[in-house]
């Protein structure tokens, strides 16, 4: 983070929102808003600097004081593990590369839960395995910064079965519920000439299916060693016995689909996404494409059983006009949110079982490597001053909240 380059904008995540000092604050405005429940991630290294071994007492009663002021505001904590933020200590060591890894954080999250289980009711292991895999061992973009397709599936499977070690600890310790969370993109093919179908296909088995069927069917996607050929390791059955522990939930990060076509020299799927024309894209530069939410809630319960679900992530980045008068009137953020929340009513018509959605996100922060760059907030955020400024996204949204959803369709 600290290193020239890695970061679009230059800057770091020293600050950032400031949550860790301004939490009664930023609970204080989530009650403002009417909101249920608040989903945060832990960061491990501020819990065990190391990595394992000695906690730092204050770095844990941050998050029991946060848990506390959570829920003296009627909000439930929803907590997050692992939100692709490795202990430095740990990747000196190999990080997932290493085998020991799943220990390392099934230790690390018996100490979360003997923290805070009394009161937190429920608990996702990981955030988004696939984009710690692809970003930080394919593309190099997020940390360790690798490029190996040979560390890649290595990578993938060392997360799942983190996963299953992190449920299984929680089986002996706690007593609520526990899930997974993935990121989902349809992938639909660019044409229905052979070739873009097979590489759709691929697409899907990389991105969403080779982290749910090894939870749900105990077994990889097939296309998985077309895609990685001689890179393609066998793994024993003791470790899909691992990964596959029974979970009671499971989150869905949603925000845009893949059009998809054949391209032979995009590795490792020979596979890329074809921009649409007159569609909308956000500043992330990802299609507005509501229907997707639907379809991946509907696909979701069609291939991997009737489970409650969560849409844990949901939202958009856009360049937010500035602030005058106190107020700012982001539009395509309020559009972006009614679109997918009416999704995510036809998705409970259709008999999904949708327990919750989160946006992402409450506040402007910290991107990794994009910095400062792209806003997904509903609350604006100075990074100068920390002041915060509800948007009309947010005024949208409480009235949404209040309304048990018959405001979702309101102006």
């Amino acid at each position: 983070m600290h290193t020239p380059g890695n970061v679009r904008d230059g800057s770091t995540g020293d600050v950032a929102c400031d949550h860790y000092r301004r939490y009664r604050e930023d609970v204080a405005l989530m009650a403002s808003l009417g909101l249920k429940a608040y989903r945060f991630s832990v960061s491990w290294s501020r819990v065990l600097p190391e990595g394992c071994g000695p906690v730092n007492p204050a770095g844990l009663a941050f998050y029991d004081r946060l848990t506390d002021e959570l829920l003296r505001h009627g909000i439930e904590p929803v907590v997050t593990l692992h939100h692709w933020d490795l202990p430095a200590a740990l990747f000196d060591r190999g990080g997932w590369l290493n085998p020991d890894s799943s220990e390392w954080f099934a230790d690390y999250a018996r100490v979360l839960y003997r923290k805070l289980d009394d009161r937190v009711k429920l608990w996702a292991t990981i955030n988004e395995p696939w984009v710690i895999a692809d970003g930080g061992y394919v593309l190099g973009a997020l940390a360790p910064g690798h490029r190996s397709l040979t560390e890649a599936p290595i990578v993938s499977h060392r997360l799942l079965r983190a996963h299953g070690a992190a449920v299984q600890a929680y089986r002996s310790e706690g007593k609520h519920q526990i899930g997974l969370v993935v990121n989902v993109e349809p992938k639909h093919p660019a044409s229905g000439r052979p070739e873009d179908v097979a590489a759709a296909e691929r697409a899907n088995a990389y991105m969403n299916r080779q982290y749910l069927d090894p939870v749900f069917h105990g077994r990889y996607p097939s296309e998985l060693a077309e895609i990685f050929g001689t890179a393609w390791p066998q793994w024993p059955e003791a470790d899909y016995q691992l990964i596959s522990q029974p979970i009671d939930f499971l989150g869905v990060n949603y925000y845009t689909r893949s059009v998809t076509r054949f391209e032979p020299s995009a590795q490792p799927v020979r596979a890329t996404s074809v921009r649409q024309p007159g569609a909308v894209y956000t500043e992330m530069d990802w299609e507005v494409y509501p229907r997707g939410l639907t379809d991946t809630l509907r696909w979701v319960k069609e291939r991997y059983g009737d489970l409650p679900l969560y849409v844990t992530e949901n939202g958009a980045a856009f360049d937010d006009p500035p602030l005058a008068a106190g107020r700012l009137e982001d539009a395509p953020r309020v559009e972006y949110l009614r679109a997918h929340l009416r999704a995510l009513r036809a998705a409970l018509e259709a008999g999904v079982d949708v327990r919750g959605y989160f946006v992402w996100s409450l506040l402007d922060n910290f991107e990794w490597v994009l910095g400062y760059a792209k806003r997904f907030g509903i609350v604006h955020v100075d990074f100068q001053s920390q002041r915060r400024t509800p948007k009309a996204s947010a005024d949208y949204y409480s009235r949404v909240i209040a309304s048990n959803g018959q405001a979702i369709d309101a102006s």
